[in-house]
C-alpha cells in the first residue's frame, strides 16, 4: 500500500491569522483585480459591437473622465455604510403619503420665473415645462428668438415679435449654421432695444453636430450675452442625454435651474 501525498512545503497559515499589513494587501489586490477584468470587459464588448477605432478611443476616454467620480463615490461607501432598518418600521402597515404642507407663518415657495437679464434651464425629458414658462415670459419681452427644430407655438405673439433662427440646412444646399454663426445672429436681437427672450431647447442637436465643447462654450457666452444686454435666455435639456460631469458643467452656465 502506498503511502498518502505529504504536501513538501510549510502550510499556508489561516486567513484570521495574516498580519494587518497582508490582510491590507490582499484586499487591495482584489479590488485592483476586479478592477482591471472590469475594464476589460467593457472593452471587449465594445470591440464585438463592431464600434471603429475612433469610437472605441471615445468610449475609454468617456470612461476614464468618469474615474475619478466612480472612485469617490465607491469610497465613500465604504467608510459609511447603510444603516440598517428597524424591525418595527419593515412590520409597520403601509400608509398614504402624507401631503406636504408649508410650515405656518413660512413664505411660499418660490415660483421659477424668467428674469430680465437671467438664465434659466430646465431639466425634461421632452420640452413641456420650459415651454409653460416661455409662453408665461414671451408677451415681457419684444421679441422671441428660437433656437428650435420644432418650434413651439405662441398665440399670445404677432408674428413680427417671433424670430426662427434655423439650425440645419438650407433647401438651397446652404450648410447648417456653426456656434459661432448662430451667436452672430442673436446679437441683434439681443442687443436692440428691450431685449429679447432667447428660447433653446436643441442643445443635444448641436452638441451632436458641432461637439459637446464647442456647443458648451457657445451657452456659456450666451448667457453672457443676455445677461449684458437686458435680453434672457430659457432652456430645455434632456439630463439623459448628458453624462453628470457634463450636465454639471452645463448648470454652471444658467443662474437657475429646475
Amino acid at each position: 500500500m502506498s503511502a498518502p501525498y505529504r504536501r513538501e512545503s510549510p502550510t499556508r497559515a489561516p486567513v484570521s491569522d495574516d498580519p494587518k499589513d497582508e490582510e491590507f494587501a490582499r484586499t487591495y489586490a482584489a479590488g485592483y483585480e476586479e478592477g482591471v477584468r472590469s475594464a476589460l470587459r467593457e472593452v471587449l464588448g465594445h470591440t464585438s459591437r463592431g464600434h471603429t477605432t475612433a469610437e472605441l478611443r471615445m468610449l475609454v476616454e468617456s470612461r476614464l473622465a468618469r474615474l475619478p467620480e466612480e472612485t469617490e463615490l465607491k469610497r465613500r461607501s465604504m467608510l459609511a455604510p447603510p444603516r440598517q432598518p428597524a424591525w418595527a418600521s419593515l412590520l409597520r402597515p403601509p400608509v398614504g403619503a402624507r401631503p406636504w404642507l408649508v410650515p405656518i407663518g413660512a413664505p411660499p415657495p418660490l415660483r421659477l420665473q424668467v428674469t430680465v437679464g437671467g438664465s434659466v434651464l430646465v431639466r425634461e425629458e421632452r420640452p413641456r415645462r420650459g415651454v409653460e414658462l416661455l409662453r408665461e415670459a414671451a408677451t415681457r419681452f419684444p421679441r422671441v428668438v428660437l433656437l428650435s427644430l420644432h418650434p413651439p407655438d405662441l398665440p399670445d405673439l404677432s408674428p413680427g415679435r417671433r424670430i426662427l433662427i434655423p439650425l440645419t440646412a438650407g433647401s438651397d444646399g446652404t450648410p447648417p449654421p456653426n456656434p459661432g454663426e448662430l451667436g452672430g445672429r442673436l446679437r441683434e436681437p439681443t442687443e436692440a432695444e428691450g431685449g429679447a427672450l432667447v428660447y433653446l431647447d436643441a442643445f443635444e442637436f448641436l452638441a451632436t453636430e458641432h461637439g459637446l465643447e464647442t456647443t458648451l462654450r457657445f451657452v456659456q457666452w450666451l448667457g453672457t450675452q443676455v445677461g449684458s444686454t437686458g435680453s434672457a435666455l430659457l432652456a430645455s435639456v434632456d439630463p439623459r442625454s448628458l453624462e453628470v460631469r457634463d450636465q454639471s458643467r452645463l448648470e454652471r452656465a444658467f443662474q437657475s435651474v429646475e
